[in-house]
């Protein structure tokens, strides 16, 4: 069958070359359309096409079935360029259910494939979704689009019928893969990935395996025989890549295997210590399988239990982490003070969600920037990074780490749902590219101290218990300088708050200065920090090709501010801050820096459309 599909592909003459194209597949939260968009991803990967995804699903994972509050996509954009977002505007739509349909057919490029699940369209499932009528009967509206109604549950069932002891339930969720195959076929990419990847996730069950298998040869074959698809779209591979091995990769992926590099470059044992929440659970996951990289993780009762175990385990000599969302680390905060006075290394990390309170779970967006830096009781200063993309995600947990050892400060890593979720090409580095951690350790116990300090980082040694002579004085209490003894002490309460925020703020010291993408002496700066990059940028470049002078700039240190931010801003008659909460990071520079800025803002739990932010360019450079 593999042998007659692949020459089949090879003689088919009409190929339509194209740069990139968005597929967004939507159906129940239940019907595979995670699995299905990572397939496409990963097979496209291999291809040697730049991808990238957007991954949206519901909060609530049993939600009814048919209905738009059930629903879960998987936006991909596949390019034979370099990409830098998940796309505006999916140019195909797989729609598996008349819910799908309603949601995003506003989304769907004008003149973009629509292609729908046709025997989901009954009127239980019309009614769920809103629908009065059948949409499909309209002669108007789908005239701006190529519609393509496909009897998938069907045609999965015919498919599968010879394969004995299945189930109609067990059938029907393959419909999935057939829709798969078809959507192969339609871009000119192989089965041979996704059938491996079949018969290794389903090995115990082979009848799953080869329902799946044939399902998705029924859709390829589907595509290849009927007339409704007269011509296949090709992308071309990327050219100019840096050779080297790559793996698709997504943030909380790069930010486990960050966190096992930083533990074998600092020669310390990684513990994990966490609450399980979403968007930022499946780092738990992900660490539990590494015990053989000496991995020890904790599924704490709840998030005070799992900040408790982290400052132990931080006290007695490992590499220290938690994980949460905005949620979590309003629990954590008495917890990290105690960390901050005690002045352990530790990296917490915040994988930001919708909010306030419980707030859209599975939503992304930019809102814990003001907790984390103030959302603590006194002066309680604490690092500050933040990861642009999924594939930094591995770069600045392991800066995370090193700040955290040798300033002997817990470290915040802000990440998203959006980064967290979403996937791309990633470069796997050697080991040797990356360098060993400096550990602030003291070996002679003669005159030995608690707080005494390290001249360039003014961070105190990493003194560990049970060591005769290294015995000291742990807990909340306001403590005595050098000494670490309990004081009320007013100035000398004083001069350690004040020795605290001088160690943050040297940290700057040892970081980079912002780079700002500056070609034409713009005078509008667009300035951002985490997952807004890719759209940033890409409007920033559509502008310019428009002949919009504009800059660039986009901050991963931001608790310190990198040291010639003020420079940089100044510079610039306008500066544009995109952002997807309120305008917090906005508020900070305002606060410290003297120029004209303007805000963008949003909170939909979505993403930036490009668009959005090259519209506002447009509209503050003509102003």
């Amino acid at each position: 069958m593999a042998e007659k599909t692949a020459s089949a592909q090879n003689a088919e003459p009409d190929h339509r070359p194209a740069e990139n194209v968005v597929i967004l597949f939507s159906g129940d939260s239940g019907d595979g359309m995670q699995l299905t968009g990572d397939q496409f991803t990963n097979t496209s990967a291999i291809l040697g096409n730049d991808v990238s995804t957007f991954p949206d699903f519901p909060a609530e994972i049993r939600a009814p079935a048919g209905t738009l509050a059930g629903l879960s996509g998987f936006q991909v954009n596949f390019s034979s360029e370099e990409l830098y977002t998940a796309g505006d505007a999916p140019q195909v739509l797989i729609a598996m259910n008349p819910a799908a349909l309603k949601a995003n057919l506003p989304i769907v490029e004008t003149r973009g494939t629509i292609i729908v699940n046709i025997d989901a369209f009954t009127r239980n499932n019309l009614r769920k979704a809103g629908y009065e009528e059948n949409p499909l009967d309209s002669t108007d509206e789908f005239r701006d689009y190529d519609l393509h109604e496909v009897p998938l549950t069907s045609m999965t069932r015919t498919a599968l019928k010879e394969i004995e002891g299945l189930s109609n339930q067990a059938r029907d969720k393959c419909k999935n893969a057939l829709a798969l195959g078809l959507v192969y076929w339609i871009f000119d990419r192989p089965l041979e990935t996704t059938e491996k990847f079949y018969k290794k996730k389903f090995a115990k069950i082979p009848d799953i395996a080869e329902a799946n298998i044939r399902a998705l040869r029924a859709g390829y074959n589907y595509g290849m025989t009927t007339e409704a698809f007269q011509s296949r779209t090709r992308i071309a591979s990327r050219k100019g890549v840096t050779k080297g091995r790559y793996r698709r990769i997504t943030g909380n992926e790069a930010t486990i295997f960050g966190l096992v590099t930083s533990a074998k470059k600092s020669a310390l044992p990684l513990f994990y210590g966490s609450y399980p929440i979403t968007p930022a659970s499946s780092i738990l996951e992900g660490l539990a399988s590494l015990k053989n990289f000496d991995v020890r993780t904790f599924q704490a009762e709840d998030e005070i239990a799992a900040m408790g175990s982290v400052i132990g385990a931080s006290f007695g000599g490992c590499l220290a982490v938690t994980a949460s969302s905005g949620p979590g680390i309003a629990l954590k905060s008495e917890g990290i003070n105690l960390a901050i006075v005690m002045e352990l290394p530790m990296i917490i990390i915040n994988v930001q969600r919708g909010g306030p309170s419980t707030g859209l779970p599975t939503k992304t967006e930019q809102s814990d920037l003001l907790q984390v830096l103030f959302g603590r009781n006194g002066e309680s200063p604490i690092p500050v990074v933040a990861p642009a993309t999924p594939a930094e995600c591995f770069k600045w947990t392991i800066e995370a780490a090193r700040i955290a050892i040798r300033h002997m400060t817990p470290v915040f890593l802000l990440s998203d749902g959006y980064i967290a979720n979403s996937s791309e090409p990633w470069l796997i580095p050697s080991s040797d590219e990356i360098s060993d951690f400096e550990i602030n350790r003291v070996d002679d116990p003669k005159d030995f101290h608690p707080y005494m300090r390290d001249k360039r980082t003014l961070s105190r040694p990493w003194a560990l218990p049970g060591n005769a002579g290294f015995e000291h004085r742990v807990g909340g209490l306001g403590k005595q300088n050098v000494t670490g003894n309990v004081s009320y002490d007013p100035e000398d309460h004083e001069e350690i708050v004040k020795i605290r925020a001088s160690k943050i703020n040297k940290v700057s010291e040892f970081m980079p200065d912002l780079e700002v993408d500056d070609p034409n002496d713009a005078g509008l700066l667009v300035i951002g920090w985490g997952g807004t990059y890719g759209s940033i940028r890409e409007a920033v470049r559509q502008c310019r090709e428009s002949g919009y002078n504009v800059a660039q700039a986009h901050l991963r240190m931001i608790n310190p501010f990198p040291n010639n931010l003020g420079k940089v801003i100044a510079k610039f008659k306008t500066v544009l801050v995109p952002e997807l909460n309120m305008g917090q990071l906005l508020l900070l520079l305002k606060s410290e820096f003297d120029t004209s800025f303007e805000g963008l803002n949003k909170v939909q739990g979505r993403p930036f459309k490009i668009t959005e932010i090259s519209d506002k360019i447009i509209s503050v450079l003509k102003k």
